[in-house]
């Protein structure tokens, strides 16, 4: 696996993290939300020693434009984001989610895009989150209001390189050149079920299909192994790829896999995904 991160992978486990805490003094962020049903009480009531808390629901993690309700902060709230948590291009940081499902790891890798997005290299996320972490009672966990981090002034210059816009979009979807790949459950891509976030229901026009949740392993509660990887992806060609789903948060995890994990190049994450598509009517979706 391709990896930029001290550990060398972008994925480590929570025994390469207990055994590097002291050392490589990585930058922790629990990402813990309402949605997993953690939030701020959970890390408060058990998390990493060293970690620092950001809602990923709750602090800005996407924004909302028009319809678009995943869409990347602009350059100054993102800055302002990564400030608050004390972050420094020169760090290692480890995501760490609450590790419970498929949909939490999607929201990891998501934010590990948007610091990639942001072109922080040392970047990994806590393979099983949380959940992993305290699988073994051995391994220490702090309580209470955690580190308050000093305030860092982080400079913000987007890598176009893992982001595909609208414009993008709708070129691969009139030249047919690029792989587009629907990370949504077959029921969105077919038509027959429709987000709320998007105004219709359907694809966009030449999309395949590969469910993000197949990635996961969900009695070990965390990535299937890079050989099941492997052969799950072994059909998505190897040719550029735009992933996308309703609100480019579920597509962050088949992005991941193929962009961080494989070191595949030309992956890309359209973060308007549905939402932003199907606002306009003139632009086309398919069904069936």
């Amino acid at each position: 696996m391709a990896g930029r991160s001290v550990s060398g992978e972008p994925l480590v486990s929570a025994e390469w993290l207990a055994a590097h805490l002291g050392d490589t003094r990585p930058r922790l962020i629990d990402i813990r939300s309402v949605v997993d049903g953690g939030a701020r009480a959970a890390y408060e009531q058990a998390h990493i020693p060293g970690s620092v808390h950001t809602d990923y629901v709750k602090d800005g993690w996407r924004a909302t434009k028009g319809m678009a309700t995943g869409m990347l902060p602009d350059a100054t709230a993102l800055s302002a984001l990564f400030g608050r948590l004390g972050l420094t291009p020169d760090q290692h940081v480890v995501i760490v989610s609450a590790g419970t499902s498929a949909g939490d790891f999607s929201a990891a890798a998501r934010v590990y895009w948007t610091l990639r997005m942001a072109r922080h290299a040392r970047l990994s996320i806590l393979d099983g989150g949380m959940a992993a972490w305290v699988a073994d009672p051995a391994r220490a966990v702090e309580r209470g209001a955690g580190v308050t981090p000093q305030p860092t002034n982080y400079p913000v210059r987007f890598d176009p390189a893992f982001r595909a816009e609208l414009a993008d979009v709708e070129r691969a979807v009139s030249a047919r050149n690029e792989i587009l790949l629907d990370s949504r459950a077959i029921a969105f891509f077919q038509g027959r079920d429709k987000s709320p976030q998007a105004l219709r229901a359907g694809r966009l026009p030449g999309a395949i299909q590969l469910e993000h949740g197949r990635t996961f392993d969900a009695d070990k509660r965390r990535l299937k192994t890079s050989a099941e990887l492997r052969t799950l992806f072994a059909g998505v060609g190897a040719a550029p790829t735009i992933h996308y789903c309703n609100t480019g948060q579920q597509a962050a995890t088949t992005w991941f896999v193929l962009s961080e994990l494989f070191g595949r190049p030309g992956n890309r994450l359209y973060d308007g995904s549905m939402s932003e598509w199907t606002e306009d009517a003139a632009r086309p979706v398919e069904t069936g």
